[in-house]
């Protein structure tokens, strides 16, 4: 235990930078190095891919409120459409864990996989939208658009951010007013996310000493401890680095790490 808290916490100084210097969600990160560590501690392999995900999700608690209350700051969160989503939100992201529960974990990794692979492909060719003004769906659109993507962003670990963002954009929501939204969301989908994997994992049996339903907490302890540290120190440095440089050749390390979780 005391080996995969250490490298947790050298997952979490990675994960917090890589947040603060190219804006990436720390699941994409988290759970391919979590289905590697995991195993070490007696994590069986069915319940593998649930503990992960479960428990990189608990990890983004943290992270995206620091980022919700910095984007508040800015008056960056459009908290009206906030009362619209957020049933739905709530609805999708506490039907995750339980989703998860029907399938397997080989399944589950599958999925996660081809997700990341197409996640980073997005990185390299950006998903743009033009300054178009529109009026908002209507309010039941909007709420089965929102329980739909909590669905996928906590059954795949992540925040959220990388579908919601578009998705908004799409709907006519400022760039801006859409990040910030995103962040706040992020934590609901992480918060109620991480309960409803709590739950589903309750009564399974083989999971190892220190876990709470699915997840993890000493990896989860050893994750925040360091993200929280280096994400500002990420943002420092992204004003003097070349990020798009960087985001492409992490965007092919990415593919790499999905296939390899395809074909093993």
């Amino acid at each position: 235990m005391i080996s995969i808290v250490l490298s947790c916490l050298v997952l979490g100084a990675f994960i917090g930078f890589m947040a603060g210097l190219l804006g990436i969600g720390g699941g994409l990160i988290a759970v391919p190095v979590l289905l590697y560590l995991l195993p070490t501690v007696g994590v069986y392999p069915e319940h593998l891919t649930h503990v992960a995900i479960a428990t990189s999700l608990g990890a983004i608690i943290l992270t995206s409120l620091s980022s919700a209350r910095a984007h508040h700051k800015r008056g960056n969160v459009p908290w009206p459409l906030l009362k619209v989503m957020l049933p739905g939100l709530i609805l999708g992201a506490l039907s995750a864990g339980f989703v998860s529960a029907l399938f397997s974990a080989d399944l589950l990794k599958q999925t996660f996989a081809m997700f990341v692979i197409l996640m980073a492909i997005q990185m390299v060719f950006p998903f743009k939208t033009a300054a178009v003004e529109r009026d908002l769906p209507k309010a039941s659109f909007l709420f089965l658009a929102a329980m739909l993507i909590a669905i996928i962003a906590a059954l795949m670990g992540i925040g959220g951010g990388v579908l919601l963002v578009p998705f908004l954009c799409w709907c006519g929501i400022q760039m801006r007013l859409a990040i910030g939204f995103s962040s706040v969301t992020g934590a609901c989908i992480a918060l109620f996310g991480s309960v409803s994997y709590v739950a589903a994992g309750w009564s399974a049996q083989g999971l190892p000493d220190y876990t709470l339903g699915y997840i993890y907490l000493p990896a989860l302890v050893g994750i925040v401890c360091c993200s929280m540290l280096t994400a500002p120190l990420g943002a420092k440095a992204a004003s003097i680095w070349p990020t798009a440089r960087l985001k492409k050749i992490f965007a092919l390390l990415l593919i790499v790490t999905g296939l390899k979780l395809v074909f093993t």
